[in-house]
C-alpha cells in the first residue's frame, strides 16, 4: 500500500505540473518572450488596475498566439495590445525613439553643441544659440548666423530634424558648415569637430526695459536631468544683477523628468507639499519642499496648451501654495505619470504607474490647469519671445512692474 500510495502522489504531482505550467511554457521564442515581458510590465504595474474595464491575462493568451516571425511584427502586437488600455502615454518606444528620448532626458549628447531653428520669415535654417564653451561657441558661430550647408547638402532641401541629425555625430568626427552672418555678404566656412556636450534647458537674461525695476527672466525648455542645477545657477546670477521679480516661462515645454520638476519646486517654495501622486491600490503619497527657497521676489509663470506634465506639476505647486501668478492659456491636462522600462535590443516601453494631483487635490488629466490671468495670443517663433509680439511675456512685466 506505501508504494502504491507514493505512485499515486507522484502521478498526481506530475498531472498538477502538467496543469500549471503548460507545456510550451519553457518553448517561447525570441519574439513571444519580448511580447510577453511588455505584457507582465504592464500587469504589475499600470495605474488601472481593470486595464481599462478588460481581462488582462485573456489579452495575453489572444496575442501570444499570434504569428510573430520578426521584431516587427513583434512591435505592431505589443502597439496593438498596449492601444487597449485607450492610454496615448502607455507605450512602445522602438530602440531609435527610446534612445533619443534617453538622450533628452539625460542632458547630455555628442555634436558641436547648437541650438537651431527655422526662421519663419525667410524659412531659412538658423542659429538660435550656441552652447556655452562648445565646439560652435568657440569657433565663433553666432545668434541669428544662418547656416547654408552642411557638409555640402543645400540646408534648403531637408527638414530641421534632418538638419540637426547632420549635425551631430560621433565623438571625434567633423562637420562643415557653411555659414552666412547677417548684414555681410560673404560666406564663412566651418570645420568643427564633434565633442561630448552638456545640453542646458534653460535660457535667462535680465530685462532692463524698466530700468527702476530689472526682471529676470528664466526660460525652461524641458525637465532633463541637469535643468535644476541650470536653473538654480540663473537664478542666483539674476538676483546678483539685480532681479526685482522673476518670470518663468513654461511654455510648450513638455515635462520630462519627474524629479527634475520636484526638486525645481523647492528652489522657489518654503515648507509645503508640491505634489500628491496615487498608484494603482489608491494609495495616497507627496512630495514636498522642506527647506529654504532660493528667492522670495515676485514671480510670474506663463504656461499655455503646451505646457504639461512636469510643468503642469511645478505650475500647479506655485500657483496652489500663492507662490506665483500664472498668466497664459489653459495647460495641456496630463496628469499622469510613467515609468520607463528597458526592452531587449535597445527598445522600451513607457508605462503609465500613478496619477497627480496638485497640492488642492486638483486632478488636472485632460483638464488643465487655468492661468489667473488668461491672456491668448497666436503661435509665436523662437526670436519673437520677449518682444512686442509677445502680449503674454509684455503682461507678465507689466504685472510685475506693479509689485
Amino acid at each position: 500500500m506505501k508504494k502504491i500510495y507514493s505512485s499515486l502522489v507522484i502521478l498526481l504531482l506530475i498531472l498538477c505540473s502538467n496543469f500549471i505550467y503548460p507545456s510550451n511554457a519553457f518553448a517561447y521564442t525570441q519574439e513571444e518572450k519580448v511580447l510577453l515581458q511588455s505584457w507582465r510590465l504592464v500587469n504589475e504595474a499600470y495605474v488601472d488596475d481593470t486595464f481599462n474595464h478588460q481581462n488582462w491575462w485573456t489579452i495575453r493568451q489572444k496575442f501570444i498566439k499570434k504569428p510573430l516571425h520578426n521584431r516587427e511584427e513583434t512591435y505592431t502586437a505589443i502597439k496593438e495590445m498596449l492601444a487597449l488600455l485607450d492610454d496615448p502615454y502607455t507605450r512602445l518606444l522602438p530602440p531609435e525613439n527610446y534612445h533619443n528620448l534617453q538622450i533628452t532626458t539625460s542632458g547630455e549628447l555628442s555634436g558641436i553643441g547648437l541650438q537651431i531653428s527655422i526662421n519663419p520669415e525667410n524659412s531659412q535654417l538658423e542659429v538660435v544659440t550656441p552652447l556655452p564653451s562648445s565646439p560652435a561657441e568657440l569657433a565663433g558661430i553666432q545668434p541669428r548666423d544662418q547656416i547654408l550647408t552642411i557638409d555640402g547638402i543645400n540646408t534648403n532641401t531637408i527638414t530641421l530634424d534632418e538638419a540637426a541629425n547632420k549635425i551631430r555625430g560621433e565623438i571625434g568626427t567633423t562637420v562643415i558648415l557653411e555659414v552666412k552672418r547677417q548684414k555681410e555678404s560673404h560666406i564663412r566656412t566651418y570645420e568643427l569637430k564633434r565633442d561630448r556636450l552638456s545640453l542646458s534647458a534653460v535660457n535667462s537674461h535680465l530685462d532692463n526695459s524698466n530700468p527702476k525695476n530689472p526682471v529676470g527672466y528664466i526660460g525652461l525648455t524641458q525637465f532633463s536631468a541637469n535643468a535644476t542645477q541650470d536653473l538654480a545657477h540663473a537664478l542666483v546670477k539674476l538676483d546678483q544683477q539685480g532681479a526685482k521679480g522673476y518670470i518663468l516661462d513654461l511654455r510648450n515645454n513638455p515635462g520630462g523628468l519627474l524629479q527634475a520638476g520636484i526638486e525645481i519646486a523647492r528652489l522657489w517654495l518654503q515648507p509645503s507639499t508640491i505634489v500628491y501622486t496615487v498608484n494603482r491600490q489608491g494609495v495616497l503619497d507627496s512630495y514636498d519642499a522642506d527647506g529654504e527657497a532660493l528667492t522670495d521676489k515676485p514671480l510670474v509663470v506663463l504656461v499655455n496648451q503646451g505646457s504639461a506634465s512636469a510643468s503642469e506639476i511645478l505650475a500647479g505647486a506655485l500657483q496652489d501654495n500663492h507662490r506665483g501668478i500664472l498668466i497664459g492659456e489653459k495647460t495641456f491636462g496630463k496628469g499622469l505619470i510613467q515609468s520607463l522600462f528597458e526592452l531587449p535590443d535597445g527598445a522600451g516601453i513607457a508605462v503609465t504607474v500613478a496619477k497627480y494631483e496638485t497640492p488642492s487635490h486638483k486632478d488636472i488629466n485632460k483638464l488643465g490647469i487655468t492661468p489667473d490671468k488668461i491672456v491668448t495670443q497666436d503661435p509665436i517663433s523662437y526670436f519673437e519671445i520677449g518682444t512686442e509680439k509677445d502680449l503674454q511675456y509684455q503682461t507678465a512685466i507689466s504685472f510685475l512692474s506693479q509689485q
